[in-house]
């Protein structure tokens, strides 16, 4: 048999939940990205990215580098940001080329999720 005993004042503190009104706005942002955008709202986006293109349900980039290790070092550079968004790309390496995709499985096409993190892939 377990006995537990409490002392008084040894409980850990109670953290308090954000109030209901900020729980809300947090999901309604989080269905906004998760939505699948429109035909004309993806290409109004792409606009936006030169170097990307769609590909059926993805947007797809291609990076071309010096060499292998330099190829690798810029896999390296996506870490951060893809596990920061919780987003990840579907990566392809050949030699000194990497091909770039996006597409949120979950929801069946493109997001904001998608464009967001093209934008910062696209600035490294």
């Amino acid at each position: 048999m377990l006995a537990i005993t409490l002392i008084a004042g040894t409980l850990p503190p109670v953290v308090a939940s954000p109030p209901a009104s900020v729980a809300r706005a947090s999901m309604a942002r989080n269905v906004e990205m998760n939505s699948v955008l429109s035909a004309a709202e993806i290409q109004t986006r792409l606009l936006r990215l030169p170097a990307w293109r769609l590909d059926g349900q993805a947007i797809v980039c291609d990076r071309r580098f010096a060499g292998f290790p330099e190829a690798i070092a810029f896999l390296d550079r996506l870490v951060e940001p893809a596990e920061a968004a919780g987003h990840h790309p579907d990566l392809e390496v050949s030699y000194n080329r990497v091909t770039i995709r996006l597409t949120t499985h979950d929801a069946g096409g493109l997001t904001e999720k998608d464009f967001a993190l093209a934008e910062t892939i696209s600035q490294l």
